[in-house]
């Protein structure tokens, strides 16, 4: 088998390279990335050919593309804030990207490929938890084009007879999620803060809930998907039903680490989405061998590889 993973040196993209190098050690994984959000040190040890560039370079991608079974569509321009001060950026990486993507693999023969949507396309639905089937409405550009990606990962799976598969990803977290950016995700933020003694800064009342999933999981998700080339004409939620509010998450920190941590409530921010759940019943069907990890694990082995990357630093300042 051969892959290619776009964005493959980013936080999920990296972990999904390494998920691949230890279950399928044949497998030939290519990753094209243009470095702007990934780092090349995530790749460090990893097997696998890089090619540098933007999905939006068609020459580039065809290079990529070529003798490929499974394409494994990561590259985007991710965070809710971002979107909001770059809509035009966000589009282009997003959407744009998307489309690239898809009709590089179809030109090429590329039969199967996997797209990375996101569960705030649910935007200002209020259902909980959410399924698949629950209407969609965009809060944020960047839901906006997330949205527009899964749509045409779905229409040319049903235009051209190509095996597309659209997963909407609810707060992944895990090692390798850096902090120390404006755009970081509220787990690494607030284990960065919380190894360095400094208040967590918690917009909102921090009752917002999520439905946090451990990048392992992810990975063991879209390895089989590729494994069993599974296809799905309507997008599918790659999450599990847990539920954590931000609260809570500070309460799982303070255990994993033995600190009192000091919250900090800001302004909520444009955009953001109250309340994110998924049902779960849709990936339990089509993954039934797959465990998710659960929150309080997974923030453990997240904390672990901050304190290792910590450590890291600080050997290399003093040498």
């Amino acid at each position: 088998m051969k892959v290619l993973i776009t964005g493959g040196a980013g936080f999920i993209g990296s972990n999904l390279v390494r998920y691949f190098n230890e279950h399928d050690p044949l497998a030939d994984v290519v990753v094209i990335d243009d470095f702007s959000t990934g780092h090349v040190e995530n790749l460090t040890g990893l097997r696998a050919k890089v090619v540098e560039g933007s999905i939006l370079d068609e020459t580039v991608l065809t290079e990529a593309m070529h003798g490929v079974d499974s394409v494994i569509h990561l590259g985007a321009l991710g965070s809710v804030p971002r979107s909001v001060e770059r809509p035009l950026e966000s589009h282009h990486a997003n959407a744009t990207g998307t489309l690239r993507v898809l009709d590089n693999a179809r030109i090429n023969g590329v039969g199967h490929v996997v797209v990375a949507s996101s569960s705030s396309v649910y935007g200002s639905n209020p259902v909980l938890p959410k399924s698949e089937t629950d209407w969609t409405r965009p809060m944020s550009p960047y839901a906006a084009s997330k949205l527009a990606a899964e749509s045409y990962a779905i229409a040319y799976g049903r235009t051209y007879q190509m095996k597309t598969l659209a997963f909407r990803f609810f707060n992944v977290y895990g090692p390798q999620q850096r902090a120390g950016h404006p755009y970081a995700a509220v787990i690494p933020k607030f284990l960065d803060s919380a190894l360095r003694g400094e208040a967590l800064e918690m917009h909102g009342d921090g009752l917002q809930s999520r439905d946090f999933t451990y990048v392992e999981t992810v990975c063991a998700v879209v390895f089989e998907a590729c494994q069993q080339r599974l296809n799905s004409d309507s997008p599918v939620n790659l999450a599990f039903g847990s539920n954590a509010t931000l609260l809570e998450v500070v309460t799982t920190i303070e255990r994993a680490t033995g600190r009192k941590l000091t919250v900090v409530h800001q302004d909520p921010r444009p955009g953001d989405v109250r309340a994110s759940r998924s049902d779960g019943r849709l990936m339990s069907e089509l993954f039934p061998h797959v465990t998710p990890v659960d929150l309080e694990t997974g923030i453990r082995r997240t904390l672990a590889w901050f304190e290792d990357e910590n450590a890291r630093g600080s050997a290399q300042h003093t040498s």
